[in-house]
């Protein structure tokens, strides 16, 4: 855990960081936010802060820097206790957008499954080609682009890439 000046510290320079996207020196925030210790006092916070993963140092003479746990102790600082307090117009667009997220991903999960069985299709044609010299019908390759799109002019288009595509597999 962190002491309540570190606490104080690693707020100071987080929000300077997202300001400015430069190292944050000790001196820069003894002066901006006149804190009661020496820059030498606050070098030795930033130290304990960067030995505990908070913070670093790009390069010996710079500033220090958030590290991704300093971040995730920032938010959960910023934000703790406070969810409630935000506007319910807020609440109701995060949890809209959260349900938007799951939702694509289920549709970015079920795409993939259509494309592995498309590519296992593709497969199997290709050594049927190989083999037997076979021709795909033009409806079998509507039936697998029917997940590409709903006009048979688009299943026109992806039947022309579908052929394409069948053409460079014979070359193999």
């Amino acid at each position: 855990m962190i002491t309540e000046r570190q606490e104080k510290i690693l707020n100071y320079l987080i929000k300077e960081y997202i300001n400015s996207a430069e190292p944050i020196s000790s001196e820069f925030l003894k002066k901006k936010y006149s804190l009661e210790v020496s820059p030498a006092t606050i070098r030795n916070e930033l130290q304990d802060l960067t030995e505990k993963g908070y913070i670093t140092q790009p390069h010996t003479s710079a500033g220090r820097v958030p590290t991704e746990k300093g971040y995730r102790f920032f938010i959960e600082i910023t934000f703790s206790g406070k969810l409630e307090k935000f506007p319910k117009f807020i609440l109701r667009e995060i949890e809209s957008t959260k349900d938007k997220i799951e939702r694509e991903l289920q549709l970015a999960k079920e795409l993939t499954k259509e494309l592995e069985e498309i590519s296992a299709i593709l497969s199997i044609a290709r050594s049927d080609l190989a083999i037997t010299s076979y021709h795909m019908e033009e409806d079998t390759i509507f039936d697998i682009l029917k997940v590409v799109g709903p006009s048979r002019i688009t299943y026109k288009k992806n039947v022309d890439i579908m052929r394409e595509l069948l053409k460079e597999f014979e070359r193999f």
